[in-house]
């Protein structure tokens, strides 16, 4: 259950999110209103809303806020129904890139992330035309504090759990889809709250990729994030840390 963290990777998208509070905020209020209307209002009986629920909480959303979201999903007051769709292409340096977006409008949506890439001097695909690059698992993110390597490799094994990568920064626990649940809530448990879990797509191997076109992709990356359609961006490339820290700063 070796390999590279991805802890690094989650803790900078997570940090360029922070720095849009206002962009975060819409994004998880329209998957708090998804997950209630698509599920029950209850975030003990709705695994997807927890998650939400818990995103907001890290985001430090009001309450009400998120209560509100809950009702209006729910069928308490009116609002938009939003469609899941995943878009997948290609960015600079060929690294294989898939988004996934909540909207209420598939064309306007669709026209926004094709141009990002032709802007990028990507080009996107046909759906399913990178998935096969990418495995859909849950990740479960912990900071190094909460325990030892091995505490976290033991717990998570006993949770059934598929894979830990642990090093300095933190702990990522990876589980199949169908096992996220029970993975996460076990390791609540005895760990505390995350600081993120979620279901997502992780590369299956990594494109190396030098600096100038590590420039270009997160200059891709962080337009496809401005969309308030954009949920998540996922993007299996591999650079330094000291270029990610250089270009981050």
């Amino acid at each position: 259950m070796a390999g590279h963290s991805q802890f690094k990777n989650i803790m900078y998208r997570k940090g360029a999110q922070d720095k849009k509070r206002a962009k975060v905020f819409t994004k998880i209020i329209r998957e708090l209103t998804t997950a209630a209307r698509t599920g029950l209002p209850d975030p003990n009986a709705n695994p997807r809303l927890r998650a939400a629920v818990l995103a907001a909480r890290q985001a430090n959303m009001p309450k009400d806020t998120v209560e509100r979201a809950i009702k209006r999903g729910a069928g308490g007051e009116g609002g938009e129904a939003y469609e899941e769709v995943r878009y997948e292409g290609y960015g600079p340096g060929g690294v294989a890139v898939i988004v996934e977006a909540l909207t209420d409008n598939r064309n306007r949506t669709a026209s926004e992330v094709r141009a990002a890439f032709t802007k990028a001097g990507g080009a996107l695909g046909e759906t399913n035309s990178v998935g096969f690059l990418f495995d859909h698992v849950g990740e479960i993110a912990y900071p190094a504090g909460v325990g030892s390597a091995d505490e976290m490799l033991e717990a998570a094994i006993e949770a059934g759990a598929s894979d830990v990568e642990s090093d300095s920064d933190g702990h990522v626990v990876i589980s199949a889809p169908d096992d996220f649940n029970a993975v996460r809530d076990a390791l609540e448990k005895q760990f505390g709250p995350a600081l993120s879990a979620r279901l997502g797509w992780r590369p299956k191997t990594a494109t190396p990729v030098d600096e100038e076109t590590t420039q270009g992709l997160l200059k891709l990356l962080e337009t496809l994030e401005d969309s308030d359609d954009v949920q998540n961006v996922y993007a299996n490339f591999e650079a330094g840390e000291d270029v990610l820290e250089r270009l981050s700063a």
